[in-house]
């Protein structure tokens, strides 16, 4: 990949995550916390590693609360009341921030 195809594929990638934070602040404001609060869970619990997973979850997770809010529906009808658990299933096919720790510590123990 050239220079050039790297910081292009960047700009586009900058450009959809503007237009999802953009589709988030459109949401009603409980909805809007649920998503903040989401990001911030998955950003602790150790989300996805790739920009493409990460989009394609949080513009799921963007249609879903869009559907929701136009239905009337609380954000718990749609997470259910374990919003945690709801965010593990959302990245449970996933390669994770933590499969990559126990990756390299296993590595680094195996070495050894």
């Amino acid at each position: 990949m050239s220079i050039v195809e790297k910081i292009m594929g960047n700009l586009e990638d900058k450009r959809h995550y503007r237009e999802m934070e953009r589709r988030a602040k459109r949401l009603p404001a409980d909805y809007f916390h649920a998503y903040r609060a989401i990001q911030k869970y998955l950003a602790i619990a150790g989300g996805p590693v790739d920009w493409p997973s990460t989009r394609r979850i949080f513009e799921g997770l963007l249609d879903l609360f869009e559907m929701g809010a136009a239905e009337g529906k609380t954000v718990t009808d749609i997470t259910g009341p374990d919003v945690a658990a709801f965010c593990d299933d959302l990245i449970k096919d996933e390669p994770s921030w933590n499969d990559q720790y126990r990756i390299k510590l296993n590595e680094s123990i195996n070495r050894k």
